[in-house]
């Protein structure tokens, strides 16, 4: 799916489907992605070790794939948004933002990059910009990015509405283990207490028609997180999918053959 086309299903309503990339480095997945029926991939580069090249690499191998390139940037920096789209992203997620200055920040440069300084400033607080050749010129430069806004703890979550008034703001991002954590009780995706603020946040955005996605990493946790409203619907890794689909299929050959199963174990870290 391409940027603008999962721009126009989210405004609409729409569910759009995607992972994170935490583990793919090769370009040569550029097949097997084209074939997967992802609308959307992210590429970590929050806790995956990435550097700019690789990053422009893995985005051109997600367009060419018809897969719209979403990249995490390590912080919540102007500076990494600004990288971001220079590699050629469509999408940047900016994890864990708690104040409103981190998150207008980043929302301005992903809605006027390559504005910077004091002209940056006048078009956030004036709506002024040099001419109107360079709106129409930075307008028409950006007519596919989208910035996603992680809310990924308590002080977040309790600043969310004073965040959420930030104009441009096109969905936002729930780490269910930063949030838990967060929460004091770390993973449990079954508290009552995590799945109320998870169904808090997702309502308080849906009034304001911002999609949500909530990065679980299993079928069961995705799934309650689409039926709480999650649209912008993030589940798994590359690395956690991959292993269960060997273990699934190994154990079914071997079951099969009449050999026992082999215990599957989770290896990969949860991102």
């Amino acid at each position: 799916m391409n940027p603008t086309k999962l721009r126009r299903t989210l405004k609409s309503g729409g569910h759009v489907f995607g992972c994170m990339l935490s583990q793919m480095a090769s370009t040569r997945f550029g097949e097997v992605l084209a074939g997967s029926t992802l609308d959307y991939a992210i590429i970590d580069s929050e806790h995956g070790s990435r550097d700019r090249t690789e990053i422009q690499q893995l985005t051109g191998m997600l367009r060419r794939a018809d897969i719209t390139p979403v990249v995490r940037v390590p912080v919540p920096k102007a500076e990494w948004v600004a990288m971001a789209l220079d590699a050629g992203t469509a999408g940047v997620l900016v994890p864990y933002c708690e104040t409103v200055e981190e998150v207008q920040a980043v929302v301005a440069t992903a809605k006027w990059h390559p504005l910077k300084g004091e002209y940056l400033r006048r078009a956030v607080e004036k709506n002024e910009l040099p001419s109107k050749e360079a709106r129409k010129y930075l307008q028409n430069r950006r007519k596919e990015s989208f910035i996603i806004i992680g809310i990924e703890s308590e002080p977040a979550h309790k600043n969310l509405d004073a965040i959420l008034d930030i104009r441009g703001i096109d969905g936002i991002f729930i780490g269910p283990n930063d949030m838990s954590t967060s929460l004091g009780i770390p993973d449990d995706y079954s508290n009552k207490q995590y799945l109320r603020v998870i169904e808090d946040i997702i309502k308080r955005c849906a009034a304001r028609k911002i999609p949500v996605m909530v990065h679980q990493q299993t079928i069961d946790t995705s799934s309650k997180a689409i039926k709480l409203g999650a649209r912008f619907v993030l589940h798994s890794t590359d690395g956690r999918m991959l292993q269960r689909i060997i273990q699934n299929e190994m154990n079914t050959l071997r079951k099969v053959a009449g050999t026992a199963a082999t215990a599957a174990k989770d290896t990969v870290a949860t991102v």
